[in-house]
């Protein structure tokens, strides 16, 4: 193996790595406020949004042009730009709605006296590896293929994700 491939990986580990530290939050603070939620939240949308358009995107189009030619490379970014929106309004709607986080509704304010079975709990953890692994598998492609092509990429990615 060459040293990009040893790099590349490196990049996304630390992405990896990174994302479970952050998760390590939820641990450590007995109880965020939503002001404090939603700016995090937001920061996070914005620099993802933000190396997607200013850093992704153009690569992609850059890459797809100097394959397909001018025009056909555009449109080639276009569509997979598109199908990409398309895949994860899929798999969004593959989730059951009880299951999906992003679709709480109605959510008591009270806790519930009777503690969840084993099995419950299992299965609920279960599609929650499952949403996590989904969620960030495209996420760890991409950081290596853009490290792989362009180290500097690769850090922008791996830094927003």
């Amino acid at each position: 193996m060459n040293q990009d491939v040893f790099f590349a990986f490196g990049v996304t580990l630390f992405a990896g790595l990174a994302t479970g530290i952050g998760s390590l939050m939820a641990f450590t603070a007995k109880r965020f406020s939503p002001k404090f939620l939603s700016a995090s939240l937001g920061l996070s949308a914005g620099v993802m949004i933000y190396v997607s358009f200013v850093e992704v995107f153009p690569k992609a189009k850059e890459s797809l042009e100097a394959a397909f030619g001018e025009t056909q490379g555009y449109w080639y970014t276009l569509l997979a730009f598109f199908a990409g929106m398309g895949v994860i309004a899929l798999i969004d709607n593959l989730v059951p709605s009880h299951e999906n986080p992003h679709e709480l509704k109605n959510v008591p304010c009270k806790r519930q006296k009777r503690k969840p079975d084993e099995k419950t709990l299992l299965r609920m953890g279960i599609f929650s590896a499952l949403a996590i692994t989904i969620h960030n598998f495209p996420e760890g492609i991409a950081t290596f293929m853009a490290a792989m092509k362009d180290p500097a990429l690769g850090i922008g990615i791996g830094a927003a994700i």
